[in-house]
């Protein structure tokens, strides 16, 4: 929920993300196909709260979550519910958007959540006080970092190592992408895509989606316990 990458390539979608979280937190479970507002969704599931940061429904919709809106914020608790509920309340629907447009989000904490649905891409925030709709390109690369944990001048620095990888490789795939989110920067625990801080926040794991024609293609890395688990979650809702 930390780092998000999007890369469309030859028609499919890659969104990936590394989720950077207190070990004090207990482990997510590792994902699974749930029914959510009578729409199937398959997501890692937070142990603690019952949410996600990472989501993908039957009509291969993505929905991503990163802490923090524009800017860093005070926490502040108690919060009417997690933002990772959030998470499942928009992508549990078949409209996503009217969804968000619907959805009453007073007492939630701030939140940036990336959207890859239909063909386009939203970047929806919620800064504490009001929503907020971007339309991304589609088409082109992104890459987003929580401001809860990264300043201005990092963020800054970790779209500059994104823009030195898509340089290197004229040819970007899933692999590559799993590559980067995991290697790139790696002599620097508090700031690389995998982070250690004080050895209690750290990057858990290293979700990715790839929607083509045939649906999505999951794959979800475990990096506390070093496994890896893959899906196909096909057009038809079916699982494999």
């Amino acid at each position: 929920m930390c780092t998000v990458t999007y890369v469309k390539r030859e028609g499919a979608v890659v969104l990936t993300s590394n989720r950077d979280e207190s070990i004090l937190r207990p482990p997510a479970l590792i994902p699974e196909l749930y029914p959510v507002n009578g729409t199937k969704v398959f997501f890692p599931k937070d142990k603690q709260a019952g949410g996600t940061w990472f989501a993908v429904n039957e009509y291969a919709q993505t929905a991503v979550l990163l802490n923090g809106a524009f800017r860093k914020h005070d926490h502040r608790p108690p919060y009417s519910r997690s933002r990772g509920l959030i998470v499942l309340e928009v992508i549990g629907s078949r409209n996503p958007m009217s969804e968000w447009k619907r959805i009453d989000l007073k007492g939630v904490e701030p939140f940036t959540l990336v959207l890859a649905a239909n063909n386009e891409l939203k970047v929806l925030r919620w800064d504490e006080s009001e929503k907020h709709l971007e339309a991304a390109d589609p088409d082109e690369d992104h890459i987003w970092s929580s401001v809860t944990l990264y300043d201005p001048e990092v963020i800054a620095g970790r779209k500059q190592w994104f823009s030195e990888f898509r340089s290197r490789n004229t040819f970007i795939n899933p692999d590559l992408l799993l590559d980067f989110h995991q290697y790139t920067q790696s002599h620097d625990p508090v700031n690389g895509l995998v982070m250690s801080r004080d050895g209690i926040v750290k990057t858990q794991c290293i979700t990715q989606s790839v929607t083509g024609e045939e649906g999505t293609s999951i794959t979800y890395h475990d990096l506390l316990n070093d496994e890896t688990h893959h899906h196909i979650f096909h057009r038809d809702g079916t699982l494999s």
